[in-house]
């Protein structure tokens, strides 16, 4: 209680008031919440609650293991399970790929209280016989939706096989299909189900805007809406990696200070673009849906769909990414003509239309590159000479000015998801 005063808190959120009463009582717990809820605190609270009321032994052996999806996301919550445990005698470490694992597998052997972990080096560090589950009692799976997709359910079948069958197993995520909700009783005994809100419903406090433009206008639209101050903590997603990189690369030179979050950026240099992101030092972030889930920035003013989303649930995290704890937010997308199937799609699952908008002062009249009469872009001599040839320009936002990469074809976004996967094994 000292720590949560100290934390600022002076009353829970509506997923902290419905959960914590039901893990406290011993429940296997679904919790269902819009992101930006506090659902790290709903789970994290009552846990540390019940290991501050057990006799610490000599022989420490890990009682909590936190499975989440992304290493930013393992770094969050251990951030926050800090800020709650500071003043009681508990350990925990972090498990996660991409940096050397030395550290880790000493803090699995030392059996560390809790341990927070993407699946994937865990399951290696584990398979080699480093920690001891025996005495677990806690196992949460964040961002379950994720979680226990196709792609994480055999990582997770296995990491579970490990785990002692009398334990407590919560699970919480924004969205929760009825698909995906039916594995969980492979882990869990009866657990109780806390939903706030309808299911899968955007933040109440985001107004939700659609800019029609073509494709080869979505850059000057972006900078032309960026001339407004009130745009001032930008979060922009990006499709694929090479155009964040390429967009990114567009707001520079307009003079505006932008940072990117993808797969292909090491550790330290997605932290360090969160931190600058955090601290105001640049203004706008361009990621891939890498950042969609779990990241936890305060004031974010506005999220922007400069590419709309392939899956409804990917707009829900984007979304999802302002508008926290009661604060507002906008969140922005751009339609392109081929977009429309998605947003129509998108506009019957979340049950209402979005608000159509026009930028006022904008030229939507500007003319894109030149078509043959085929309706593909012509190819300038510097283009024919690289051997580009139309569907690579058909790859790139027409009418870009910034360098030029291999582009991808239509499985761009599939090769982002795979990249997306293996990283976060």
């Amino acid at each position: 209680m000292q720590a949560v005063q100290e934390a600022g808190y002076t009353e829970p959120t509506p997923i902290q008031a419905a959960a914590i009463p039901p893990i406290i009582a011993g429940h296997d717990v679904i919790g269902i919440a819009q992101t930006g809820t506090g659902k790290t605190a709903a789970f994290t609270l009552p846990i540390l609650t019940k290991l501050a009321a057990l006799p610490t032994g000599q022989h420490r052996r890990t009682r909590v293991l936190v499975i989440a999806p992304t290493r930013e996301l393992v770094v969050q919550i251990e951030e926050n399970v800090k800020i709650y445990a500071k003043h009681l005698s508990l350990t925990v470490a972090t498990v996660f790929g991409g940096v050397g694992e030395h550290g880790q597998i000493k803090a699995l052997r030392a059996g560390t209280d809790i341990i927070i972990a993407c699946p994937g080096r865990l399951l290696d560090l584990t398979d080699r016989r480093n920690g001891d589950f025996s005495q677990l009692q806690f196992l949460v799976l964040d961002e379950a939706d994720r979680m226990l997709d196709m792609g994480f359910l055999p990582s997770i079948k296995r990491i579970v096989h490990q785990l002692p069958k009398q334990r407590q197993t919560l699970l919480f995520s924004a969205t929760l299909s009825r698909e995906i909700e039916s594995l969980t009783h492979e882990f869990q005994r009866s657990p109780k189900v806390v939903q706030i809100g309808r299911r899968a419903n955007p933040a109440e406090t985001v107004t939700q805007l659609v800019y029609e433009v073509p494709k080869h206008l979505k850059t000057p639209l972006l900078l032309h809406l960026l001339r407004e101050p009130k745009m001032n903590m930008v979060l922009v997603f990006s499709r694929m990696k090479h155009s964040a990189d390429r967009l990114a690369r567009q707001l520079e030179q307009a003079g505006i200070r932008t940072a990117t979050l993808h797969s292909n950026r090491s550790l330290n240099q997605r932290l360090k673009a969160l931190k600058d992101f955090k601290s105001g030092a640049v203004r706008v972030l361009v990621a891939t849906d890498i950042a969609a889930r779990g990241i936890d920035v305060d004031g974010i003013s506005h999220v922007v769909n400069y590419d709309f989303p392939m899956h409804v649930e990917d707009y829900v995290h984007r979304i999802g990414r302002t508008g926290r704890a009661h604060a507002v937010g906008d969140a922005i997308s751009f339609v392109t003509p081929e977009d429309h199937g998605e947003l129509r799609a998108l506009e019957r699952f979340i049950g209402r239309g979005i608000v159509r908008k026009k930028a006022e002062g904008f030229n939507y009249a500007t003319s894109g590159p030149a078509q043959n009469p085929a309706g593909h872009q012509r190819q300038t001599p510097q283009q024919h000479s690289r051997g580009g040839g139309s569907r690579r320009d058909q790859s790139q936002p027409s009418g870009d000015s910034g360098p030029r990469h291999n582009g991808q074809s239509s499985g761009g976004a599939r090769q982002e998801h795979s990249h997306r996967r293996r990283w976060h094994r």
